[in-house]
């Protein structure tokens, strides 16, 4: 996601992370399924899922935790360290249709966000406290969280 390593010095309480676009697709959940070992029917088998109450198919919740920890790792860089994270799964995200074997149709893009919350020292490490969601195409937010990150110093190389 970055090209420039972020330094603790270059952030301030109230820095906005560049968000990072996802899309999730039908063929998506199904990789996903066969990474995760989740088989659950709720996130590929359309008339299972319409007798659960949900509408339809639904993203899997670890899909988009792993997007949130994408978006954090890929802001701080590679010299910085994610200490903790956490999310919570807070609405239902449906992914898009396949129209071919390789082009969805059109429909939700998701956006991970993000801002620096507090900055800080503990002891030698140089802090962070970042809120982060996954926001869906219609501004709600279905996954929010958050996490500390170690980043780099300039005054002491890390």
């Amino acid at each position: 996601m970055t090209t420039e390593q972020i330094y603790w010095e270059d952030v301030d309480v109230g820095t906005e992370m560049p968000p990072l676009p996802k899309i999730a697709t039908s063929l998506m959940l199904v990789k996903w399924a066969g990474a995760s070992g989740d088989f659950n029917p709720h996130h590929y088998e359309t008339e299972f899922a319409m007798t659960q109450g949900t509408g339809g198919v639904i993203v899997h919740g670890l899909l988009k935790h792993a997007w949130l920890i994408h978006f954090v790792t890929g802001w701080m860089g590679e010299d910085g360290t994610l200490k903790k994270f956490s999310c919570q799964y807070r609405g239902l995200d449906f992914p898009r249709k396949m129209k071919t074997m390789n082009e969805p149709v059109d429909g939700e893009t998701w956006h991970c966000k993000g801002k620096v919350v507090k900055k800080y020292e503990d002891g030698d490490e140089h802090c962070v406290d970042l809120e982060i969601e996954l926001e869906n195409g219609k501004g709600q937010i279905t996954t929010p969280g958050t996490a500390t990150v170690e980043l780099p110093s300039r005054k002491k190389g890390k």
